[in-house]
């Protein structure tokens, strides 16, 4: 016979810089939910960060799940306050700034010739 269920704990954790964590580990939330959001299960996630544990990343998937508004909200956040302090860097760096916009219309290249190689589906 089954048990009744028990409450599952969250791994997640806020370190001294607010950066929101995976249990113990320094895998960050937004690099686990990256990789989910790419397609990759939580076995392929535990297989590419041998420090998580698998229960953690299920359990971490199904709270995003469960409170996608604010993980989304979180997420969000954490882009602005990146791209602000971006622009900040590379408006105090100027050569910062040339070479970071000739490495991102190299990766814009490299995605769209791996968008033109991906196969096809068929109709």
């Amino acid at each position: 016979m089954l048990a009744t269920p028990t409450t599952i704990n969250v791994p997640l954790r806020t370190d001294e810089n607010g950066v929101i964590r995976v249990g113990n580990t320094r895998v960050t939330l937004l690099v686990l939910l990256g990789a989910y959001s790419r397609g990759d299960t939580p076995e392929q996630i535990a297989e590419g960060f041998d420090t998580l544990k698998l229960e953690d990343i299920y359990a971490v998937i199904s709270y995003y799940l469960s409170h996608r508004a604010e993980v989304d909200s979180y997420m969000q956040e954490v882009d602005e306050k990146a791209e602000q302090w971006r622009q900040t860097y590379e408006a105090n760096n100027p050569n910062a700034a040339e070479f970071n916009a000739r490495m991102r219309r190299l990766l814009d290249e490299k995605r769209k010739q791996d968008q033109s190689l991906a196969p096809q589906k068929p109709l």
